[in-house]
């Protein structure tokens, strides 16, 4: 198979996948992040550039939002948001990230392959992406290697929620330019 090909195989991988999210849960993550004061997002090795990635759209529309681990970010309250991407659920760090953002009494959003797992089972609100993990091997959900095709539905799901929070708030992409950098 040529690259084109590919391409498009991984096209049609995630139309597969994305398509079987469940819209009701995916609301909830949109109407939890309308209502909270601050918004953390984390992930691991990719998942982690998706979430940054997330937070940068949240700016861009006006969110007090943050990268859990880097410099700038505050400490979670009660009416804060957690977001946490894992495909496996079971990153320990992320995890024990997870029981902390509970203890302190945050919503907690996962979004995972296995909403069953350590990270899905601490979470209020529960999204499944039906994708292969990192350590399923050939699972027939993908021709793609490791945990590429979960963490591009994350992007891609991420990006979907921007677009339901703009059109909940009636935003449209030219307040996000006044937000962009400048000093590049």
């Amino acid at each position: 198979m040529n690259t084109a090909g590919y391409t498009d195989e991984i096209l049609a991988e995630l139309k597969r996948t994305t398509a079987l999210i469940d819209d009701e849960e995916a609301e909830k993550a949109v109407d939890g992040i309308l209502r909270a004061k601050k918004i953390f997002v984390a992930g691991g090795g990719r998942s982690g550039f998706m979430a940054k990635a997330f937070v940068m759209r949240m700016m861009h529309v006006g969110l007090d939002a943050y990268v859990v681990g880097e410099t700038v970010t505050p400490n979670l309250e009660v009416d804060d948001i957690f977001i946490v991407g894992s495909g496996s659920g079971e990153t320990q760090s992320l995890a024990a990230m997870t029981k902390k953002a509970k203890s302190i009494g945050a919503t907690i959003v996962a979004v995972t392959t296995n909403p069953e797992s350590t990270i899905g089972k601490l979470a209020d609100i529960r999204i499944e992406i039906p994708a292969q993990a990192k350590g399923e091997g050939t699972s027939g959900k993908s021709i793609q290697p490791m945990g590429s095709l979960f963490e591009q539905s994350l992007l891609v799901f991420y990006d979907a929620v921007i677009l339901r929070f703009m059109d909940k708030k009636g935003l449209k992409s030219d307040v996000m330019y006044g937000r962009h950098a400048n000093l590049e």
